[in-house]
This record gives C-alpha cells, structure tokens and sequence, in this order.
C-alpha cells in the first residue's frame, strides 16, 4: 500500500510543477500525432478507438529502452516477467498471463509482420526501430489467436533514399561492453535501397558461485538483421527482412531458497538462436485500395543446461533442445471511400515444435521427446463506416481454426480448435480534439497439446481460453496539440481459463494444464503526454486491474475470491525529458508496479516497488554522448518462494554506463 501511495504523490508532484510551466508555454509549441497501423491501415493514433501506446524510435533512445522488458516499463497495465532462465519470457497485459507450461502467450508479438506467439524466445533487439505499438485489449478479430489481450507491433525503419549511418559504443558497470553499428540508404536511386544493422552485447552477470566466486549468468549476444527495399514503380513496395540473435548465456537470475550463492556443479548456459526472415509486397491497385502479402519464417533453437539443486551434488540437473519453428502467410485487401475504411484477408500458419528434455541426477534418468504440428487457418474482415461527421461505427469478424497432433514415441494424438472472434465499437467527435469511444470484442488463446511429458493421458490436451472485453475509453488532446490525454475503463469476462490445476494421480498431486477456472475482472488507464515549452517533454501513464477467480478449484483448495497470478495491481510510470538550445539533455523517470501473486493460493508474491532512471548527456550536429543509470538507488525487487518454492529470483542491481554515438 506504501508503493501505491509514492506513486500517488509523485504524480500529483509531477501535475503540480506541469502547471507551474505551464503559464511560460508559448501559443505555437505542439506536438506531431502519430500513425500507426494497429487497425492494419494508416491512422491517426488518436482517432483510433483502441487503447494504444505508441513509441518511436527517437523516444526509445532517450529513454534507454534495449529490450521490451525496458519498454513494457512504460505501457500501462503492461509487465514483462523473465522466469528465470534467460529467454523465457512472459507478458501480462491487463492481468492476464498465460501459463509458461503451454508455451503460449496472452499478448502477441509481430515484428514486422513475423508472429511471435510463444513464451521461449519472446524478445528482439530494438535496434533502428520506426516505432512500437502496444494495443491493449482483445485483438483477435485482425491479428488472431494469442492476442487474447493484446498485441505489439513492432515496425523497422525503412530505408530510403537517404544514405545514414550511425555507431555506438556503450560501457557499463559489471564489464558491460555494447558496439552497435548500422547503415542505410540507396543502391539504385528511388528504387532499390539497403539496410543493415548490428550489434555485440556482453555484461558479467551479478550473482556469483558459492564456490568459484564467478558470475552465474553473465550475458552474449550476437544481433544482425538485413533488410533490401525495392520501389519499381510508385504503386509497388516490397520489403524483404531477415534477423539474426544468438545467445550465449549464463544461468540466469536463479538461486536456491535459503538465499545462499548458488554451487552449481556444472557449468549452466543457455545457447540459443533465434532467426527470422519477413517479406512484405504491397500494391497500390487504386488510390483507395491496396493489397499487401506477408509471408514470414520464425525459428527459435532453444539449447540450455540447468542445475536446479544449485550445489556440488548431482541431484537435479536439466538439459533442454527445443526448437520452434513458424511459417506464416497473410493476404489482405484495405479499401476506403469517403465514409468507409475497411480491410478483409486470409491467414495461415505452419507450427512445428520440437521439446528434448533430459532430467537427470539422483534418480532415474526421465526423458521427453514431444513433437507438436500445428496448423492455423483465418478468414478476417473489419469495417469502419462514418454515421455522421462526428459518430463512426466499427464491425468485424474473424473465424480460425487451428488442428494440432502430438507424436512422442509413446503417444499420438491429434485434435483441431476453432474459434469465432467478433468485435464492435462505437466512436464519437464530441469535439475536434476529444473521441470518445465504447468497444465490445472477444480475445481468445488456442488450445493445444502440453510440450512437458503427461503422466495421465486424459490431461495431454485442452481447450481454448475465450474473454469477453468491455471498454469504454476517451482520446483528447488539448492546447494546440501539447497535451495529448488518452484513458479507458474496462471489465473482462474470462471463460475456460487455462490453469495449473492440481490433480490426484495415483496418490500424489500432479499439475496439468487445463481449463479449470473462471474469473472476471476491471481496470482503468490513463496515458499522458505533454510538451510543457520548447525542449521540455513530461509524460505519466497509469493502470490499474483487479483480475479475480469467480470458480476455481483442484485437489490442494479452493481459490474462488483470489487475484490472478502474475497480475501486478498498478503500474506506473511518470518522466520528464529536457533538452537544451546549446545540445545539453537530461531525462529521469520513475517506474513502479504493483504487488503481485505467483500462485493461486495467493500465498508467494513479489511486493511493489519503485525505480528511478536517469540519463544526461551532450548532442552535437553528429555525435552524442550520455552518462546513464538505470535502477539508480539499487533498489531491490526479488521473486521469493517462485514457482512453488523452488527459488528465488533475484532482481538486476544498479546499472551506470557511459554511451557515445556518431552518426554519418
């Protein structure tokens, strides 16, 4: 309650001195809107009738963002949680998460067109990034399965006609050493363009060994990403987009309960490669319709080894080769008249997932080796159609079906899921700077086969998870364009949620995935940004959701009553950035997220707590230096009890670094 009051008052801190600037503002500061594509057309973000958070890529720079856990910081109602291992990843949006064993997500990622939809290799460098956009909110009717509660979009610069080049270096504390390097610009002028962008990132890591004293889980990696533009003519643009991460890591943020240094006797590490590659044709056919081809590849090799009993005994070890692999095609027609945007396509997707896992130590040796094949299959459709010059009323409607069968050697099954997902909304001009905008859609989460090996066969499969939104929400933007103030309300009604429900197999409880619970849930958001005078930019966002179990219970208790897991009740966000006539810049911001449970008992959590970031730096016609920190007061936010008293998870200390970069 202390957390959510601090952020409370620096809030109402950070309002108080925006109004003290504010009577120096002069009549003609503003700021530019942006366009976004989240309805898989251009628009104006505040005429969209979505709740969305949008950050460009000069943004991203001044606010030190390198990976979406750092974005996720300043979306409201939005966390990314690391489990321990290094690449597995989850994102709760609106207090829904999915569970980490069906390796599903609540929130879909798209970058540049290619679906992230898994939680084992759920990140990406963002590295000459265009701009990000965060829907929150059923996105199922456009972007399909898994965006149960939202999706992120993530756009590349493109390049163009325009040769730019830039380097960087970064240093930091813990051995920290970054070197990025990127390039753009013409081969052919005003029809062929290239891209290319770089970057090695590698830092000691911060626990050490009980014995050795050396780092645990230090930190390598290896990005690329490739992209040839070609421009024929003014009606055609195809884009062709290829990446490469690897990894070569340590540990991650695992210890063992009593909080000792862990001793593994092994040497852990998580070696994984992550590669995509996006090839985007668009054609002008008239000056109101355009047809787009997406046609994606996404694979993710996931090898690491683990010593979950964190000693010099052989108790229990894990070593993992999993690979994920995604094949993709959408087709889609956009067309507009003077009162009608709309936009129909098809869908398609190829899954192929293969889990080797080895547990092995002071026991019998228990291998499993499941193969999953899955494919998706959509038709979509939405409309906008202007009522009046101030109402507008939006319909769409998209049918998927998804067949899946399992092979491990010892089990063959397959089962297909299908799923209708409709949205409605309404949106009215009550000004020419205030829409508001009240919205009905349907969020869904395949369902599917368990990787992890099954005991019981009648627990080797479940169901979809189906929500219900209801939102209402306004955009406004006031003073010229200085203010731009965006807030929803929400209530959720969540239907076959998929749990760890704990049964009785052969006298001992066991987890398994199914779709034991049911819960409702609401919240509210509120995103600020302001341009306070020349150079000075502030910005606040809020969220607040309270996600309950309205029927839930298994073999160790009933949970009806309890909150979600993973659930955080706030997040929050409040920053200000100013930058000088004679180059000087600074930016500090505050970030805080609310107390959160990791099981349905609600017994284990992770209290609420606060960070403070700050940078200051000198920008010249070509270079800029920075003096950064991150976390700057080292404040503590560890997991305790994770997982069901398996360990801890220790939270990144303090970080200060020193980033030069020259542009060309």
């Amino acid at each position: 309650m202390r957390s959510f009051y601090t952020t409370i008052s620096l809030l109402t801190i950070s309002i108080f001195f925006t109004g003290l600037a504010w009577a120096e503002v002069p009549s003609e500061t503003t700021q530019e809107t942006l366009t976004v594509t989240a309805n898989k057309m251009e628009e104006n973000i505040q005429k969209v009738p979505i709740a969305i958070t949008a950050i460009d890529g000069y943004e991203i720079e001044d606010m030190n963002i390198s990976s979406l856990g750092d974005l996720t910081d300043y979306v409201p109602n939005m966390m990314l949680f690391q489990h321990g291992p290094y690449g597995v990843n989850t994102p709760t949006v609106r207090g829904i998460q999915a569970p980490l064993y069906t390796n599903q997500v609540a929130a879909g990622m798209f970058i540049d067109g290619v679906p992230v939809l898994s939680a084992v290799g759920f990140d990406d460098s963002l590295l000459d990034i265009e701009r990000i956009e965060i829907l929150r909110g059923p996105q199922g009717t456009l972007y399909g399965k898994n965006t149960e509660v939202g999706a992120i979009n993530i756009i590349s610069r493109l390049p163009d006609n325009t040769f730019q080049g830039k380097v960087s270096a970064d240093v930091g504390e813990d051995n920290k050493r970054v070197g990025t390097l990127s390039m753009t610009g013409p081969i052919v002028k005003d029809q062929l363009y290239f891209g290319l962008t770089g970057q090695y990132y590698t830092k000691d890591g911060y626990i050490d060994h009980g014995v050795t004293g050396e780092p645990v889980n230090d930190q390598e990696s290896w990005y690329g990403r490739g992209q040839l533009r070609w421009t024929p003519s003014d009606a055609l643009d195809i884009q062709f987009i290829a990446t490469m991460l690897e990894r070569d890591d340590g540990a991650g943020n695992m210890v063992p309960l009593s909080g000792d240094a862990p001793a593994p006797d092994v040497d852990e590490y998580n070696k994984s490669e992550n590669q995509s590659q996006s090839l985007k044709i668009s054609y002008d056919i008239t000056d109101s319709m355009i047809l787009t081809s997406i046609s994606t590849r996404w694979v993710y090799d996931d090898i690491r080894s683990n010593d979950y009993d964190f000693t010099q005994a052989n108790v229990v070890r894990a070593d993992n080769d999993r690979t994920y692999e995604t094949l993709s095609q959408e087709l889609r027609l956009n067309g507009s008249t003077d009162r009608m945007q709309w936009v129909t396509g098809l869908y398609y997707d190829r899954n192929d997932t293969n889990n080797y896992n080895v547990m092995s130590g002071a026991f019998p040796s228990d291998t499993t080796d499941r193969d999953l094949k899955s494919d998706t299959y959509a038709v979509f459709g939405q409309l906008r159609y202007a009522l009046t010059e101030k109402m507008g009323v939006t319909g769409g409607l998209r049918y998927e079906r998804k067949e899946e069968e399992v092979d491990d050697h010892s089990i063959r099954d397959d089962d297909s899921w299908e799923d209708i997902s409709p949205k409605f909304s309404l949106d009215y001009a009550v000004t020419p700077e205030i829409m508001g905008y009240a919205t009905v859609a349907k969020g869904y989460r395949s369902g599917g086969f368990s990787i992890e090996k099954t005991v019981n066969p009648d627990y080797l499969s479940y169901d979809e998870e189906e929500l219900w939104s209801y939102e209402i929400g306004a955009k406004s933007q006031f003073f010229n364009n200085r203010l731009f103030l965006n807030t929803a309300l929400f209530y959720m009604d969540i239907d076959n949620m998929q749990m760890n429900e704990s049964i009785v197999v052969n006298g001992a409880n066991r987890d398994y995935i199914t779709n034991a619970a049911k819960a409702s849930g609401y919240g509210a958001e509120i995103d600020m940004r302001m341009l306070v005078t020349t150079g000075l930019n502030l910005f606040a966002n809020f969220g607040f959701s309270d996600i309950e179990f309205d029927e839930f219970s298994d073999a160790k208790g009933d949970y009806k009553g309890n909150k979600n897991t993973y659930s955080p009740a706030y997040t929050f966000s409040v920053g200000a950035k100013y930058r000088m006539g004679n180059g000087f810049y600074a930016g500090a911001d505050v970030v805080s997220y609310g107390k959160m449970y990791f099981d349905r008992a609600n017994n284990d959590s992770r209290d609420s707590y606060e960070l403070v970031n700050a940078k200051i730096g000198y920008e010249a016609e070509s270079w800029d230096v920075y003096l950064y920190g991150k976390n700057i007061f080292d404040k503590e936010y560890n997991s305790y009890n994770y997982f069901g008293g398996f360990c801890n998870l220790y939270s990144e200390p303090r970080e200060v670094g020193v980033k030069l970069s020259y542009r060309f």
